[in-house]
């Protein structure tokens, strides 16, 4: 096998659909059904089975796979570590961001990592803290900027953190939140079907606080996208909301009080930078890294 077949099984893994990968790799789908069975005649197995309209991959393809992201991450640290045996940084940065981030932040670090190191090239994935994890764990980025404090068993820097909070347009006791109507910010459902990180850490500590104070749920009147949406339901006087206080401005005129716990700790909802150790032998990830960690720090 060599990288394309590499990254056909990478595409295959990922879409598991035989036209869609190939759209991924350009190529058109019989040449990759040729390809694919060739590499299945070199290993002698199936690596992708069909049963009517239904394709998945085989338990021996998913270990083919495994064995082709290793293949693919030891040839792209063999390339730049040659390319990088002079003084100036090159190669790829693969990088993936919150949305808040990406909008708020990302912008104005990647023009000066850009005009530092020009001949770096760039991917960048945004998106929801849950479904960029993902791109981390199945090591299809080299870095990971999210909120949450999810269990990464490897490198991680704390870049920020802000209160999480009650709002409402009027003052409230949290006595009367069981019986008023909640505005709700809720992760679409396409995300959980193909999560890796099997819970989110941010919803599940808003949880806690809840099961901590009363028995009966919440009356969740309203499922919204996004924390801008709940903001403004609650300045109209449709319900309350629990949001981060980043979302929260002086202009907009609510009552916001901070999430408490029991034991007088302060809910926090954390941005930090999640990567792995081996990552930072790649030159423009460890320059990639070394610059954010100089502007939080």
């Amino acid at each position: 096998m060599d990288e394309k077949d590499y990254l056909l099984l990478q595409y295959l893994h990922k879409e598991q659909n035989l036209t869609k990968a190939a759209e991924r790799l350009y190529m058109t789908q019989p040449a990759l059904t040729y390809r694919l069975r060739q590499i299945e005649k070199e290993f002698k197995i199936e690596i992708f089975s069909k049963s009517g309209k239904n394709s998945k991959m085989t338990p021996a393809g998913e270990h083919l796979v495994e064995y082709a992201n290793r293949a693919l991450i030891d040839l792209r640290r063999t390339k730049e570590y040659i390319q990088n045996m002079g003084s100036e940084v090159t190669g790829s940065l693969k990088i993936g961001v919150n949305s808040h981030f990406g909008l708020y932040n990302l912008p104005a670090i990647l023009q000066y990592y850009l005009t530092k190191y020009p001949r770096v090239q760039l991917n960048v994935d945004t998106g929801f803290s849950t479904e960029i994890m993902d791109l981390l764990m199945d090591g299809q980025i080299d870095v990971a900027i999210v909120r949450g404090d999810y269990n990464w068993p490897d490198q991680k820097y704390l870049l920020s953190e802000e209160n999480v909070c009650i709002i409402a347009n009027h003052p409230i006791e949290l006595e009367q939140l069981p019986g008023m109507s909640m505005i709700n910010r809720k992760e679409p459902k396409v995300l959980l079907k193909y999560k890796t990180i099997p819970y989110n850490p941010y919803d599940q500590s808003i949880e806690y606080w809840w099961n901590e104070r009363f028995v009966k749920p919440p009356q969740v009147s309203m499922q919204v996208d996004s924390y801008e949406t709940c903001r403004e339901m609650v300045k109209k006087g449709l319900g309350y909301s629990i949001i981060p206080g980043v979302f929260v401005k002086d202009s907009d005129d609510l009552y916001a009080s901070p999430l408490i716990f029991k034991n007088g700790q302060e809910m926090k909802r954390r941005t930090w930078m999640y990567y792995r150790e081996s990552s930072i032998t790649l030159a423009t990830v460890s320059a990639f890294i070394h610059y954010i960690r100089k502007t939080f720090c």
